[in-house]
């Protein structure tokens, strides 16, 4: 095995770095055209954990790498990571990784999010009650976590942490505290709301109803629906209709994945029953994503006031009571005929 040697890294002319652009000089890659070792590209069938420092360099992860015989060479991963423009994703954190592969194959297994150790997945519509899990599970203390709950740095005017921690994939240095990493989502959250235009002063509601808003939008249809079920949120307020949606009470029951909601299930005690309850619900029902965050803004023009998922895929709106209930109708045999099942 070789390390990096002396005259290749005088060629750099900027050096990777962890969450930056790759970038280096010609004639670093060039290296007076000889090939840097290389491990064949073959499964050891023995991993080890390499921790990749926040702001590592490029140097530094390839050198991290020889040292544990991941890859024979450092100058083999170099060479690889800075003619693959995907290398600035690599993340910090700890990761599992084979011994004694290829230099290619190395760098895959690096961007590949499911080998890193305490990754923090949050995707889109999650609660806040499913995310505290994966962050116990990536090492931080439970009551560690019920205090930084508390503490947390808030956006001014948002009261509550729910639909403040943003759908991202995250992964911390194990010094870093549950407070520090908390806070770190919401800044992300806060800088998506300021790039949805949030705080513009361009709506007529404020921050925080906007964000309760990109929740309901996220919880009640898909991507392409999204800009339509803000404006029948907004119609409905409007004439002061109940919002009337499953989501709200499926989130007080923790009832996920359910698609039905039962009358008894519209009659539950709740501010969040938006069956009962006039308005909007008093808080976020779930983190949502950039593109419902633009769409609670940007709600496409149009009077509808229902809308229903006749099959997968099917989303269908109107402003007529009749034709909801003809649809509502189409539905309901859809369901029963097993049109909603997952498939496995």
């Amino acid at each position: 095995m070789t390390d990096l040697n002396k005259s290749t890294l005088a060629r750099v002319a900027m050096g990777l770095a962890v969450g930056a652009i790759f970038t280096i000089g010609v004639d670093a890659l060039r290296s007076g055209g000889n090939v840097a070792p290389d491990y064949p590209c073959v499964n050891s069938g023995t991993e080890v954990v390499i921790h990749i420092e926040e702001g590592a360099t490029g140097i530094d992860i390839a050198r991290t790498l020889y040292k544990a015989d991941v890859v024979k060479s450092s100058e083999s991963f170099f060479r690889v990571a800075v003619g693959n423009p995907r290398s600035s994703q690599v993340a910090p954190g700890d990761h599992r990784l084979s011994t004694r592969n290829c230099a290619a194959n190395a760098l895959e297994q690096l961007l590949d999010s499911a080998r890193i150790v305490g990754l923090i997945n949050i995707k889109e519509g999650m609660w806040l009650s499913e995310i505290l899990p994966q962050m116990k599970l990536a090492g931080f203390p439970a009551d560690e976590l019920t205090r930084a709950i508390s503490q947390v740095e808030k956006p001014k005017g948002f009261v509550s942490l729910e639909g403040l921690l943003f759908p991202a994939q995250y992964s911390f240095d194990k010094d870093v505290s549950a407070l520090v990493a908390l806070n770190s989502m919401v800044v992300r959250a806060e800088s998506e709301m300021q790039r949805a235009g949030f705080f513009s002063g361009n709506s007529p509601f404020d921050p925080q109803e906007l964000l309760i808003i990109a929740s309901l939008i996220q919880a009640e249809g898909k991507s392409q629906d999204f800009t339509k079920i803000s404006q029948v949120i907004r119609n409905r307020l409007k004439i002061g209709m109940p919002l009337q949606f499953d989501s709200t009470v499926h989130y007080v029951k923790k009832s996920r994945g359910n698609i039905f909601l039962s009358t008894q299930g519209t009659l539950i005690n709740s501010p969040y029953n938006t069956y009962r309850k006039y308005g909007l619900p008093p808080g976020p029902i779930n983190s949502p994503g950039r593109d419902a965050m633009e769409a609670a803004m940007n709600p496409e023009p149009g009077n509808w006031l229902y809308f229903i998922t006749v099959a997968p895929s099917d989303t269908r709106f109107t402003d007529n009571l009749k034709q909801f209930n003809v649809w509502k109708a189409e539905y309901k045999k859809n369901l029963r005929d097993g049109l909603f099942r997952s498939k496995k």
